[in-house]
């Protein structure tokens, strides 16, 4: 059975960590910053987990 390709995509916005979980960025950060708060724009810095639903579906499209 051939290797499963990574969907470059995804590997470029999801990381894994080192105990296996997958870290991701938080989206809304990009522009019209200017009517949210600043602990919003603060908390939207953090990097966030993806939800465990979601973890094997993000983690066959990273290949790991």
């Amino acid at each position: 059975m051939p290797k499963q390709k990574t969907r470059r995509s995804a590997a470029k916005r999801f990381r894994l960590t080192g105990t296996g979980k997958i870290r991701r960025n938080k989206a809304n950060h990009s522009h019209m910053l200017i009517r949210r708060s600043n602990s919003a724009k603060r908390k939207m810095r953090q990097p966030d987990l993806v939800d465990s639903s979601e973890t094997k579906r993000v983690r066959r499209m990273i290949a790991q």
